[in-house]
């Protein structure tokens, strides 16, 4: 483990846009795809700052959103069923900003907001960390973290695909 969280450390990003499928935002259990791409930078053995940006598109022509996650990093063991993947989460805590790119984000990202929180801006990052945001589940003062898995090979980073449900 200790090699690995060494081996982490610095930059790494999406080498291609990446398909991930989600389920709509209003509950329908619809599944549409998404197309984002990840920058991650681990400073440390236990702390990280992540930014992904989500597309309209599979080619990354037109940038929709960016989140900015910083926090503390969990380490878990090894994944009974992936050999070699480790069980990492990452603990928002110190940092949850959104970055609405595109019009029709902003709109979207208003469309629900509660009346305490200021409108979201056109390419303008508004740090929500804390506060509550029906749009994606989050109670006030809640502190969100987001399990994953992380392997290494060939110089590259893989993260661990989810269900659409988040879990």
């Amino acid at each position: 483990l200790n090699e690995v969280k060494q081996y982490a450390i610095g930059k790494w990003q999406s080498v291609s846009v990446e398909l991930r499928p989600t389920e709509d935002r209003t509950g329908s259990g619809k599944i549409e795809p998404t197309f984002l791409k990840r920058h991650f930078h681990y400073l440390s053995e236990d702390k990280f700052v992540g930014i992904i940006t989500l597309f309209a598109d599979n080619y990354a022509q037109m940038p929709l959103m960016e989140f900015e996650f910083k926090g503390d990093l969990n380490w878990g063991g090894e994944h009974p069923i992936a050999y070699g993947a480790r069980k990492i989460d990452y603990i928002l805590n110190e940092g949850f900003a959104v970055r609405p790119l595109h019009e029709q984000a902003v709109a979207m990202l208003n469309s629900a907001l509660p009346q305490e929180i200021a409108p979201f801006e056109l390419n303008q990052k508004k740090d929500i960390l804390g506060q509550a945001i029906p749009m994606f589940h989050i109670e006030k003062d809640e502190i969100v973290s987001d399990y994953d898995l992380i392997y290494f090979k060939n110089g590259m980073l893989f993260m661990g695909a989810k269900h659409v449900d988040g879990t």
